[in-house]
């Protein structure tokens, strides 16, 4: 049976969390599940998939304003 899991990336505004929601479908086999606005400008992107992926979703080079943090 495979494993799911969720990932979840918190950025500093609207625009970093599109860029991150992007880079993360783009690199792994994860979908989007949506996203939060937390305050303060900050904003968590929410992914799903197996565990493997999710994990993998953030390793890639992440876009200009947004910061991996593990």
């Amino acid at each position: 049976m495979q494993q799911e899991a969720l990932g979840m990336v918190e950025t500093k505004g609207l625009t970093a969390a599109i860029e991150a929601a992007d880079a993360m479908v783009k690199s792994a086999n994860v979908m989007l599940v949506g996203y939060e606005k937390i305050g303060s400008g900050l904003v968590t992107v929410i992914v799903r998939g197996d565990v493997g992926a999710v994990k993998a979703a953030p390793m890639r080079e992440p876009p200009p304003h947004v910061t991996w943090v593990k």
